[in-house]
């Protein structure tokens, strides 16, 4: 029998071998769609609808070319969870069918997650973001580390760590990453940046391109890292108000002895108190 679910090269432990670990049924098996119930550890969260709905036709002309994969149910007997397939699964309900062909497999959790990571990576079905969720589901609730995630994976050390500092990035910019408004390329430079929103909107609006984003960022960071050297007589004139008053006062002298004079309150006691100064003295 040919394995359906033989690996492609340099992805790691690919299906086959994963399967090669378990203790799994192979004989031509089919069960009732409705005893099937979703992976709880599911990576893939978005299904392109244009896509499954050219799988469901697919599946009426053709039926299901290859098995879905399953497992005993922890909290229903009478159900299998679906470790791997999903699309499949989806498209088949759609496309009316009351029984599906499966390999029912022994898995506990960390097993089934390792299948469904496994299938959606060989299958380039993950969108970066929930590539990241995965690994990091992998090293927060099965022990799992970057090193060991890199091996199962099949990819470079410095990737894994490079797509889990994605998830470092505001939930705003998180979203619009998953739903591809902006690429991976775009995201990568925006990490650690205060500003990181504003200059993906910005990315958006004027459809900015990777190189131009990296252009965009480069300059901002050397703009702010021109240091501004106050005349030392502002400086001491600043320091003598705060002490005396009990703010932070900040001084910019302009050009013709113009500028702006500043005070930093904490609370509406020191306003008050501010207020009542000048208004007593003036």
């Amino acid at each position: 029998m040919i394995n359906p679910f033989k690996s492609k090269k340099g992805l790691g432990r690919g299906l086959s071998s994963l399967i090669g670990d378990s203790d799994v049924n192979t004989s031509n098996v089919k069960i009732s769609i409705s005893s099937i119930i979703p992976n709880k550890n599911q990576p893939r969260k978005i299904f392109e609808k244009e896509s499954l709905e050219e799988l469901t036709n697919s599946i009426k002309e053709r039926g299901i070319i290859q098995p879905l994969i399953v497992r005993k149910s922890d909290d229903n007997n009478d159900k299998f969870e679906l470790v791997a397939g999903e699309r499949r699964w989806q498209a088949a309900q759609s496309a009316g069918l009351h029984e599906v062909p499966v390999v029912v497999i022994d898995a506990d959790n960390l097993k089934s997650l390792e299948f469904a990571i496994i299938e959606n990576v060989q299958r380039k079905d993950l969108n970066v973001i929930e590539e990241a969720e995965s690994y990091k589901n992998l090293i927060e609730n099965f022990g799992y580390d970057q090193e060991k995630v890199s091996q199962f994976i099949g990819k470079s050390r410095s990737h894994i760590s490079n797509t889990l500092r994605l998830l470092n990035l505001p939930q705003k910019l998180i979203e619009m990453i998953r739903l591809e408004k902006i690429s991976q390329g775009h995201a990568k430079i925006l990490i650690g940046l205060e500003n990181a929103s504003l200059l993906a909107e910005k990315i958006l609006k004027k459809k900015l391109s990777v190189r131009q984003t990296e252009n965009l960022v480069r300059f901002l960071k050397k703009g702010s890292s021109k240091k501004i050297f106050k005349d030392p007589n502002v400086t001491a004139t600043e320091q003598e108000l705060t002490e005396k008053i009990g703010m932070k006062v900040s001084l910019i002298n302009k050009k013709k002895n113009s500028g702006s004079l500043t005070f930093e309150f904490k609370n509406y006691d020191q306003l008050d108190r501010l207020i009542s100064v000048i208004k007593k003295n003036y």
